[in-house]
């Protein structure tokens, strides 16, 4: 089996270090351009000022205003941040000057605070699957004062372009909104569709956040799809133009994700439990999205649980504080030690059943956290999770390589 660290590198992580080696701004047409961030930095140029949408991450501010500078062709009257994710604000403080007027969604200071609030405990998480995809996370992330806020809708001109900013709560977060420019036929959609185009959207990250809704999502999808706009900008990659190719990929991913809801709540009134039906929705052919940040059974788990709550009706002790961890030395005792789990554990594994092999080992680590067999073992299956996988997932892959490095072997 090859070695994990052989494995291809995900799409996203790519895209998110597309910038790194940007020296000058990408031109879209002759009025916006692009500076490449783990989320793009857009700048919009007018007769009389210039409007960014995103300001990029803390690390990479340094660039972004180098590398937007000469296409610069004036003061910079506005900046529109599409939600308060750091990767989306972070360069504020490097962009803003004297008469800069900040725009977001009400909801912007609340998603803010709920990632400091909650600032270490997402930081660990974070830090196993992103750590060596993203540089700067240990930076501190700024403060950010917006100037105008609004609810549903806000719009100004500007050097005569008129620029509305439009609520999208079904993005990555509640304070989620999309920028559109009527006359240009132009839309700066941020995260809603997430970091991939094209893709299932990541409803409930790995490393924690507040879960999306996925009516909420076909509700924001469908707000841009009405716009029937020229030329989409997304938060990360190259824009999408025409109309009618716009069109289709909307009504596709509209379709797609109404299709894993529908399946979803009526696996749950036929009496499916939420594991059968992780593993039995799928997409058909003809709906296929990527799923490079999320994946169509962790939506259905989401929508499962957006829907139903946190207790399944499976085993009476999820309702309690005591985890099934702690009868692992009482399990692994009365099957004869952990190295007698290691050994049904091989079955499974050569029966290409890997997942039942790692809740086997599982017991038996919790048992005997450093027996040598097990642990190579569970390289072992870690590595099969990984080759089985394909490496399109950036949280799955970073998952299970952090999983094998943690095995210390």
């Amino acid at each position: 089996m090859a070695d994990s660290k052989d494995a291809k590198q995900p799409h996203l992580a790519s895209l998110v270090r597309a910038g790194d080696a940007q020296t000058e701004a990408e031109k879209i047409n002759d009025f916006i351009f692009m500076a490449k961030d783990i989320s793009n930095a857009y700048l919009v140029t007018t007769d009389a000022g210039d409007v960014l949408i995103n300001a990029g991450f803390m690390g990479s501010a340094e660039r972004n205003t180098k590398v937007l500078g000469p296409v610069r062709s004036g003061d910079l009257k506005y900046i529109i941040l599409t939600q308060a994710h750091a990767d989306h604000f972070g360069g504020v403080p490097a962009f803003k000057e004297p008469g800069t007027k900040i725009i977001t969604q009400q909801r912007f200071t609340e998603t803010a605070d709920f990632f400091d609030r909650l600032g270490p405990y997402l930081h660990r998480r974070s830090g196993k699957l992103w750590s060596g995809t993203i540089k700067g996370r240990t930076l501190t992330v700024p403060k950010i004062e917006p100037d105008i806020t609004f609810d549903e809708h806000y719009q100004f001109e500007l050097g005569g372009r008129r620029f509305e900013v439009i609520a999208t709560p079904g993005g990555e977060a509640l304070d989620a909104c999309a920028v559109w420019m009527p006359e240009e036929r132009v839309v700066f959609t941020g995260n809603l569709f997430g970091p991939v185009f094209m893709a299932v959207p990541n409803l409930c990250t790995m490393r924690g956040d507040k879960p999306r809704s996925a009516q909420r999502w076909l509700d924001s999808l469908d707000k841009i799809r009405n716009l029937e706009a020229d030329l989409l900008i997304t938060g990360h990659g190259e824009p999408i133009a025409c109309t009618d190719k716009i069109r289709s990929n909307l009504d596709q991913m509209h379709a797609a994700m109404s299709y894993v809801l529908n399946a979803t709540l009526d696996g749950m009134n036929e009496g499916k439990d939420v594991h059968t039906l992780m593993r039995e929705v799928q997409l058909p052919e003809e709906l296929a999205l990527g799923e490079f940040h999320g994946k169509v059974s962790w939506a259905v788990r989401t929508i499962w649980e957006e829907h139903s709550g946190w207790f399944h009706h499976d085993y009476t002790t999820s309702l309690y504080g005591v985890a099934r961890s702690s009868v692992d030395i009482d399990i692994a005792e009365l099957a004869g030690g952990a190295d007698k789990l290691a050994d049904r554990a091989q079955i499974k594994l050569a029966n290409n059943t890997p997942l039942q092999a790692m809740h086997l080992l599982e017991i038996a680590l919790g048992a005997e956290p450093k027996n040598p067999r097990c642990l190579a073992l569970k390289k072992q299956t870690l590595e099969t999770l990984l080759e089985q996988s394909g490496g399109n997932n950036l949280s799955e892959t970073m998952w299970l390589k952090s999983e094998i490095a943690a095995t210390g072997l």
